[in-house]
């Protein structure tokens, strides 16, 4: 990208003012839009640069289309256009919003993801691939670098220069998530997004990706013949999909509405058993309760009763015994008591007793509630995974985060999500009761 350098100005409006990213077909810069006076960010295709007319028709065709492909989950395009630049080349390029967000490999190269946390994100970016490629959309260049981790979660990038299905491949692409068909110049499948989210969530589930080439070259020179390598300690449905995903034959892998409905799958399993580990745990906790209370119960005094009283005769008062001594709790009362306590009945409980401290809650311990409540079932145990994932980070970005701005934004999420159906309403009472917990305990003194 030698053409463009920080001050050049794109079609006499978009002022470059530093490069965020770098990737395979294109480089992003951080823009000003002198026209609406806002800060942007440009897409600028690196092929673009030195393609032929032709080229640039079908990459404004492929943008339009893309910007008409709108979905929560993918970045939504301002502008699209190609210009010469300074140096007297031909920049084709993109306008985006400039959202606050951490690329997925910059979180990808501190270490593995926790399976659940990578499952999510690549359940909600299987949804737009599903999205898009329902419409004949293929993206191409599924990868960690275009992958932006926000507030409002995972955002896909770069669907602006996506192509049609069956178009003719070309050399768009970041080489360790390029399918192998591409190598052999087949037309443009929606199967090549599948190979590269497998390659993304093996990533996200190691560490690393499946091969270690990082070149076309390299990629060309590679002859793959043994099964895909499989991800090791996750469970059987995420590693037996991820291993799918990465089939050498395309009509192998799965569709991205099967991957969505695999991983909806195994993080409700999670969920479930999460719920059930709280349950047994909050039983345990309340039977303990119930133990520790019947024992004082039976610690206080009892009457002494002289040797010679006996079970027919009523015993006389003497000055050891006085009227006001209670009769002892007898054993009997234990098992018609501890059947009654249910793991849901003592998830209850735990919840009610955490809202209701001895002492006035932190922020730390209010916040906690809210995770609790998402988590340990009733009322929010038809909640998807995305969601809860979604409002937990957002929630721990807005109080726990290095600035705290309050609970605002995530009221708003939470009457979004339940007026979209996807919060019960008895849950987004309990979410709205727990923040005002949280706002409480936020308030200085």
């Amino acid at each position: 990208m030698s053409q463009l350098e920080p001050g050049d100005v794109l079609a006499r409006r978009y002022l470059l003012l530093d490069p965020l990213a770098h990737g395979g077909m294109s480089v992003i810069w951080r823009a000003f839009d002198q026209s609406l006076q806002r800060l942007v960010a440009v897409k600028v295709l690196t092929a673009s640069l030195h393609t032929d007319h032709g080229e640039r028709v079908r990459v404004r065709s492929e943008a339009r289309a893309a910007a008409r492909f709108i979905h929560r989950d993918s970045i939504e395009i301002y502008d699209y256009g190609e210009t010469v630049t300074a140096k007297g080349g031909v920049a084709a390029y993109v306008v985006m919003p400039l959202l606050d967000g951490t690329p997925l490999a910059e979180r990808i190269a501190e270490g593995p993801l926790p399976w659940t946390e990578a499952a999510a994100i690549a359940l909600r970016l299987a949804r737009v691939l599903m999205a898009g490629h329902a419409r004949g959309l293929v993206h191409r260049d599924v990868t960690a670098e275009n992958v932006l981790l926000t507030a409002d979660g995972p955002k896909l990038l770069d669907f602006g220069i996506a192509a049609w299905a069956g178009d003719p491949d070309d050399d768009r692409g970041t080489p360790p998530y390029v399918a192998p068909e591409r190598l052999l110049a087949a037309p443009t499948h929606p199967a090549v997004d599948v190979y590269a989210l497998g390659v993304l969530l093996f990533a996200m589930l190691t560490g690393r990706t499946p091969y270690p080439e990082t070149t076309w070259e390299e990629i060309e020179a590679a002859r793959r013949t043994d099964p895909p390598p499989r991800v090791t300690g996750v469970p059987h449905g995420v590693a037996s999909l991820c291993q799918s995903c990465l089939a050498h034959l395309p009509e192998e892998r799965p569709t991205a509405e099967q991957i969505v409905a695999a991983l909806t799958s195994a993080l409700g399993t999670a969920g479930i058993a999460r719920q059930v580990r709280r349950g047994l745990t909050a039983a345990g906790s309340a039977l303990l309760a119930l133990t520790v209370l019947l024992w004082f119960q039976r610690s206080e005094p009892e009457p002494v009763l002289s040797p010679q009283v006996t079970p027919s005769v009523a015993p006389p008062v003497t000055p050891s015994v006085t009227p006001s001594v209670t009769p002892p709790v007898t054993p009997s009362v234990t098992p018609s008591v501890t059947p009654s306590v249910t793991p849901a009945a003592s998830a209850s409980a735990s919840r009610a007793l955490r809202s209701s401290p001895a002492g006035p809650l932190t922020v730390e311990q209010a916040v906690d509630g809210f995770h609790d409540t998402l988590e340990d079932g009733e009322p929010c145990d038809t909640t998807d995974a995305d969601v809860v994932l979604d409002l937990k980070q957002v929630l721990d970005s807005l109080v726990r985060g290095p600035v705290v701005t309050g609970t605002a934004e995530v009221r708003r999420k939470v009457a979004d999500r339940a007026r979209e159906g996807r919060l019960a309403p008895a849950c987004r009472a309990e979410l709205e009761a727990r923040l005002k917990v949280i706002d409480r305990a936020m308030k200085p003194g």
